[in-house]
């Protein structure tokens, strides 16, 4: 396997991977707020605002991921 096609295999793997790692997160957050909601509904605002921001974080995450990919594919560190 060439340098070329390995770096174009890890890309993918970085992306795809955390996208799928990222959806699976925002939505487990999203359903235990719903759930956490339902059985105190006095205490949605204070909820709401730390699930933004962990929803922002993890979105953060993958979008570092994704600029990772992008230098080793323009960029090429490697070689």
């Amino acid at each position: 396997m060439s340098d070329i096609a390995a770096i174009a295999l890890a890309c993918g793997l970085i992306i795809g991977l955390g996208a799928i790692g990222s959806c699976l997160a925002i939505g487990n957050v999203g359903g235990r707020f719903l759930e956490g909601a339902a059985r105190q509904p006095e205490m949605i605002e204070p909820m709401q605002s730390r699930v933004f921001l962990l929803a922002g974080l993890i979105d953060a995450n993958f979008l570092i991921g994704v600029a990772i990919a992008l230098m080793l594919i323009f960029a090429r560190p490697l070689g």
